[in-house]
């Protein structure tokens, strides 16, 4: 049966309101623990937030595969505490670490033990790698933006201002997803790279014919990779000389092109095998996906190189495992494209995360007014935020000002004379000036995890960036916690030196 937190402590728990942590240090990780701490000993926030995380017990599938309703969480084997599923989670994007560092942090790091609730009776117990991928991939990013909110509204309590009413700051970062440098015949590669391998392993395991040598043939269609990457195109002014590499590059193409359009003519074929066989139903799907993105591959490859078109930005993929990256220009220096997805970020002046909304395929003008219309949802005393240009719209302008109290949003070229009224108001400068402090918050974000998304898929970086943005709230919360604490104990210090 699966658990939040085991009530009953073990012979020599320790209670986790009684874990101490040393206030010298400035690491990361007793700044997460301590806040997690704080969740975890606040009556009201750890019912509200234990409440939330029961969500993601997984559902049981039914006769006709349907999830229908959750597993009944009071039978069957123990799963992992929905508690260590949360610390974990949160803890990885802190730190931004991988899985392999999060295990061993898991096995041998005795405070972070403490937190998940380890005494004499488990300390040999150990946590396995898949173990806490699978269980870690159970929090949903609808999940973590409820926590957020409860783990917000914390932090506004410790430091006296639940009531006060919020201004915030918003702008936007491309947070890159985890791939190589795109390629057209790159892509083409890591398209017939599964294929090859999924064909070949199902026809060794099945005794298809045709993939005897499907390890040699993937090193063949490298090798005519590697000599189609490395031709170059001349640097001479003789038109006789640029004509003839013209040629070498086509012919190496072709050659490339050639073996790959054989093999996934056999890839075809196999294909139409396996998909006779009921238990290769996975297998086959993924073939198929391959082999689309390959024949897409192939024909912008014949396109641009052999019959030289320009191929259209809005046909071009990027990755054919992280489909969702995108090719993106901010104009920034030193930084020509990053490869990822937009995320809209909205921090108020404390320094907490209110929310954010992953921008997929939209700039910036097209997500103001959503993001302040879900902020104003979950936090109605907001009444003010700053944005900079690039999220200006006379529209976006309008519909601000009857959501918010004040809407601080400078105008793109040229202002009108009432355009300069509004911008040199005392209120609306004043906010400008703290505007930037936002990109602080955004640094801090991409410090702790936001400066790759590790995990794959469209779910994956939606869960990552959500993880990413409760971690740090409750760092945060942490942080204040561990400074009023080392404030007292420097004031006990004196106190006692003075008495003495």
């Amino acid at each position: 049966m699966r658990q939040i937190i085991s009530p009953q402590l073990q012979l020599g728990e320790i209670a986790i309101g009684n874990i101490q942590f040393n206030l010298e240090s400035r690491d990361d990780i007793p700044q997460i623990l301590r806040g997690l701490q704080n969740i975890h000993e606040t009556p009201e926030i750890r019912e509200d937030v234990f409440k939330v995380l029961e969500e993601i017990v997984p559902e049981k599938d039914d006769a006709t595969g349907e999830h229908s309703e959750k597993v009944d969480t009071t039978q069957g084997r123990p799963g992992m505490d929905l508690w260590t599923i949360f610390v974990l989670g949160c803890l990885r994007l802190n730190i931004n670490c991988d899985y392999d560092r999060l295990m061993e942090l898991a096995n041998e790091h005795k405070k972070l033990r403490q937190i998940l609730g380890h005494g004499l009776l488990d300390e040999d117990d150990e946590y396995c790698l898949q173990t806490i991928k699978d269980n870690v991939s159970l929090l949903t990013p609808e999940v973590l933006d409820e926590i957020n909110q409860i783990v917000v509204k914390a932090g506004h309590a410790l430091l006296g201002a639940e009531d006060v009413p919020l201004n915030a700051r918003c702008d936007s970062v491309v947070v890159e997803t985890d791939v190589e440098y795109p390629t057209d015949i790159g892509l083409l590669l890591d398209a017939m790279r599964v294929i090859i391998r999924e064909c070949g392993r199902a026809a060794k395991d099945l005794g298809l014919p045709g993939w005897r040598q499907y390890e040699y043939n993937y090193q063949c269609l490298k090798r005519l990779y590697r000599i189609a990457q490395k031709m170059k195109k001349s640097t001479s002014k003789d038109e006789a000389k640029i004509e003839a590499r013209k040629a070498q590059i086509v012919a190496a193409y072709q050659t490339y092109l050639n073996l790959a359009m054989s093999l996934l003519a056999r890839a075809k074929e196999t294909l139409k095998e396996l998909c006779s066989i009921s238990f290769m139903i996975g297998t086959c799907e993924k073939i198929e996906h391959f082999i689309a993105h390959a024949e897409r591959q192939i024909d912008q490859i014949d396109r641009r190189v052999i019959q030289g078109e320009t191929i259209p930005h809005e046909e071009k993929v990027f990755s054919v495992f992280e489909e969702h990256t995108e090719w993106i220009k901010k104009g920034k220096a030193g930084v020509p494209v990053e490869l990822g997805i937009r995320v809209s970020v909205l921090e108020d002046a404390m320094g907490f995360i209110l929310h954010h909304q992953v921008m997929e395929k939209q700039t910036d003008d097209k997500v103001a007014v959503s993001i302040v219309q879900e902020a104003r949802a979950r936090f109605p005393n907001l009444r003010l935020c700053s944005f900079d240009k690039g999220y200006y719209t006379p529209e976006n302008r309008e519909q601000l000002q009857g959501i918010l109290d004040k809407v601080v949003m400078p105008k793109k070229g040229r202002c009108s004379k009432k355009d300069q009224e509004i911008e040199t108001e005392e209120e609306f400068v004043s906010a400008r000036k703290k505007h930037s402090a936002v990109e602080s918050a955004i640094n801090a974000l991409e410090v702790h995890g936001l400066d790759r998304c590790r995990d794959h898929g469209i779910d994956g970086f939606k869960r990552y960036i959500a993880l990413a943005v409760v971690a740090r709230n409750i760092q945060k919360i942490g942080v204040i916690l561990l400074q009023r604490e080392k404030e007292a104990e420097q004031r006990e210090g004196r106190r006692r030196k003075q008495a003495a």
